[in-house]
């Protein structure tokens, strides 16, 4: 992996730069679509190719349970296995294992878990995630991480924190001994909870390890925005300038311009495709959903300035059709659309730090966005 910084916004911490990767360039910041189980829900790959995405997402997890080690194995890897052309980061499942708490046990040596697929027992180790990330072909890596809650104490997050780091090192070891030119790019993640002098101590743990990139775990999980605000700026300040960062889980445009304000490379987020399927379409005034009535009628696109085939094509009431009759085709089109939407608007962000004009893109930008979202929870309320 290469990293570097083409261009700084004179007025904040966004920058444009190149991640340099087996699969090809990234240009950042990047949204990356989330692929979970070798798919993004709903859009075949030549779609997401012809949008312009040069990196996407897998779930070890997910991936690991079905169709498993064997299967990824004889297909040659994630790559060959999906035809997917692009990078590939793979989270290593620490979130799906957290979430599966009346059916885990966390230990030193790692994770004791039953499948929500079938019930069958795991025990999943920092280098187990590694190794199998390894096996995928992963160009970058997640190691294993400990999420915690809102609401838990500080010794708790502490705690977790700790073991969070003590992982780590044990994930950076395993990496480091795979052969040059098969093991991607590890990332260390960052947590601590919402307690900033833990976000500190977190930071400092894992920064003392070495990794060539670093996430920031977390956040964007229902805190007030000020708070996300706080934490982020204070977390992604700690990453040394020169190396990659990433925002897990941020898929909305304001979250995503508050990230590149405060230095983010890279973020990611079920919610533009998820929210597509349920009928959540973005547009440049807000969100809007094309299963209301005001869409019955009307014969404009999603997005009048959207230029995605969607947009270029079918009405908001015939989209509307398409789902008041549960046709699959509705979900493919507004997945289509949500995708090109962000990469869209991450272009202009690229755009707009190369010129010197981040915090005005970002300021006309909100200002459109966020009054089309109140107008359109007026309209919802009457």
């Amino acid at each position: 992996m290469r990293f570097s910084i083409e261009h700084q916004d004179g007025a904040s911490r966004a920058r444009a730069g190149v991640l340099e990767l087996a699969h090809g360039p990234v240009q950042t910041p990047v949204f990356m679509p989330v692929g979970t189980n070798a798919t993004v829900k709903a859009i075949p790959h030549e779609l997401l190719e012809a949008m312009g995405v040069q990196i996407l997402l897998g779930n070890a997890y997910h991936l690991y349970l079905r169709p498993g080690a064997e299967v990824l194995r004889r297909c040659g890897g994630l790559h060959s296995f999906m035809s997917w052309r692009g990078n590939i980061l793979t989270d290593s499942g620490g979130y799906q294992i957290f979430s599966l708490a009346a059916n885990r046990t966390i230990e030193e040596q790692g994770a004791l878990f039953r499948s929500h697929l079938n019930g069958s027992l795991h025990r999943l180790s920092p280098e187990d995630v590694v190794d199998f990330q390894l096996l995928l072909g992963s160009d970058v890596l997640m190691p294993l991480d400990l999420c915690t809650p809102v609401g838990i104490s500080a010794e708790e997050a502490a705690e977790a924190l700790e073991r969070t780091a003590r992982w780590a090192a044990r994930s950076l070891q395993r990496w480091r001994a795979a052969p040059d030119g098969t093991r991607g790019c590890l990332f260390g993640i960052i947590q601590g909870n919402f307690f900033p002098d833990l976000r500190r101590r977190s930071a400092e743990l894992t920064l003392e390890l070495g990794f060539p990139g670093y996430a920031i775990g977390g956040l964007s999980v229902g805190e007030p925005f000020a708070v996300f605000q706080e934490l982020l700026a204070l977390t992604s300040g700690m990453i040394p300038d020169p190396l990659p960062r990433y925002l897990m889980g941020v898929g909305t445009p304001e979250y995503i311009l508050e990230a590149v304000g405060s230095g983010i490379d890279m973020v990611d987020c079920v919610f533009p495709t998820r929210t597509a399927r349920n009928a959540q379409a973005f547009t440049r005034q807000g969100t809007i959903s094309l299963k209301n009535e005001a869409s019955r009628l009307s014969s404009q696109p999603i997005d009048p300035s959207c230029l995605c085939p969607t947009c270029r094509r079918y009405s908001r009431a015939y989209l509307r059709h398409l789902y008041k009759c549960r046709e699959i085709l509705a979900a493919i089109l507004a997945t289509q659309h949500n995708l090109y939407f962000l990469q869209d608007l991450m272009r202009s962000i690229r755009e707009a730090i190369r010129e010197n004009q981040f915090a005005r893109f970002k300021r006309e930008f909100l200002q459109r966005y966020e009054s089309g979202i109140d107008k359109a929870e007026r309209n919802a309320e009457q």
